[in-house]
């Protein structure tokens, strides 16, 4: 379907499409409606309902799933004598993989246990279940999904119970994103995430309620004692993401013009917001993480695991960001593998910030090696870039607490490095870096599989 063409269809009084053009003739039928028929597509039948009742012309954005595959278009809905007409302008399919996300959101991708895709009107279009029903306990999640693919004309979060909202549904995604839920059937807390995928739909991640701590949202702890920064990871973290994605969500709204024209100048300013934003939350993150590993009671889940798919997975993720700065990153192929004993999203948190320092700090047109080896008894991953290296002095300090070596005005927090070693040793491993070329090599060792 055009972009820039528009497409037409006619609706009667019953809200059955008796006209329209090929392309929509065609969603239609794909998503199993007939012509004549009622519409097949829940938010637009739902839109054309509120346009016919209202007698107001209206217009939304709005996501389908076209032949299994996320899409969104604008739909403006008029009233006729009859009935109504309906036009669909600015087609375009919303993209097989991840949206551009911050690391700590990349985490939870990787780590849901159930992963829906909702339309602008939080209606489910797919769900894929991510555990099996032996790693559930129950089945719980498993008839939660297929509720939500055998009636996809309702609002997702009207299936669950949302702990502390007593509000009618569906909430504007930013009041419910990141809100405890319950699952009917399951002994479990969960807890769902609601990340804008631009402006057609969302993605939902639900997880496990103890996974928060991943993002520092984890439900909170009491504790006798109280650092600064354990209070601002424990208590002020899930409070201030809110309004910091909010800031961030509506610069990036001005500053792609979806709001209306706006001049070169002032959209500038929005893009800076909203990087300002990001570096501010990024920070809020990674002492929400401080928090986490410093906590008394921090015990990682080892599990059984590849450190050379890790490696792959975290190239994979930060694959567009090193083309930016046109960095090559070369990491073990399909076929090389290194059993290792380890949790699986601490060990990708670890590699996604030594990658990413790689890239920020290595310089462009470069490459960044990903290395794994080991045997039985130990396994090792290891991230080379070809910048300046580390002198002895930096190399001593390059792990302590707030250590920016020297660096100004790159978002940094100066923890990263910090939480990886933390993490690394909870795991019975640790992270150094060697001092034996040019560059900078962080390697990460963990038991091998005979220590499991």
């Amino acid at each position: 379907m055009s972009a820039i063409v528009a497409v037409t269809g006619q609706c009667d009084a019953a809200d059955r499409l008796i006209e329209a053009d090929e392309a929509l003739a065609g969603l239609q039928t794909r998503c199993g409606g007939d012509l004549p028929g009622v519409l097949a597509v829940p938010a637009l039948l739902a839109l054309v309902r509120h346009t016919r009742v209202s007698g107001v012309a209206q217009s939304r954005i709005i996501g389908a799933l076209d032949d299994g595959k996320p899409v969104g278009f604008l739909a403006s809905v008029t009233p006729v004598a009859g009935g109504t007409h309906i036009e669909l302008s600015q087609w375009r399919l919303m993209g097989d993989g991840l949206p551009d996300a911050a690391p700590a959101d990349v985490l939870l991708y990787q780590t849901a246990a159930l992963h829906a895709l909702l339309d602008t009107d939080q209606r489910v279009l797919s769900v894929d279940l991510r555990v099996p029903d032996s790693a559930m306990g129950d089945r719980a999640l498993a008839d939660l999904a297929a509720h939500w693919r055998a009636d996809r004309d309702n609002v997702w979060s009207r299936s669950v119970e949302l702990v502390g909202v007593a509000h009618r549904q569906p909430l504007h995604w930013r009041l419910i994103d990141d809100t405890a839920i319950r699952i009917p059937g399951s002994a479990q807390m969960w807890r769902a995430r609601l990340l804008p995928r631009g402006d057609v739909g969302f993605d939902l991640l639900i997880l496990p309620d103890a996974i928060g701590d991943i993002a520092g949202t984890a439900a909170p702890r009491a504790e006798p004692e109280q650092s600064w920064s354990r209070m601002i990871g424990r208590d002020l973290a899930p409070a201030l993401r809110q309004p910091i994605n909010r800031i961030v969500a509506n610069a990036e709204t001005i500053r792609t013009r979806l709001a209306g024209p706006l001049v070169d100048e002032y959209a500038g300013y929005a893009a800076d917001i909203a990087e300002a934003g990001r570096h501010l939350l990024a920070l809020v993150e990674d002492l929400a993480d401080l928090d986490a590993v410093e906590a008394p009671e921090f015990n990682p889940a080892p599990d059984r695991i590849d450190l050379s798919d890790c490696g792959r997975r975290a190239a994979g993720i930060l694959a567009m960001r090193a083309a930016e700065r046109g960095i090559t990153l070369i990491s073990p192929n399909e076929d090389h593998t290194i059993p290792a004993t380890g949790e699986f999203r601490r060990v990708l948190q670890i590699l996604l910030n030594l990658i990413t320092n790689a890239i920020r700090y290595g310089p462009e047109r470069s490459s960044v090696q990903i290395e794994t080896g080991g045997n039985a008894q130990t396994a090792w991953v290891a991230v080379s870039d070809q910048g300046a290296g580390l002198s002895a002095d930096q190399a001593a300090h390059v792990f302590d607490k707030f250590e920016r070596l020297g660096r100004t005005g790159d978002g940094g927090s100066g923890l990263g490095l910090y939480i990886s070693r933390r993490l690394a040793r909870a795991m019975g491993g640790d992270l150094v870096v060697a001092q034996d070329g040019p560059g900078a090599r962080f390697v990460l060792t963990l038991p091998g599989r005979a220590n499991a």
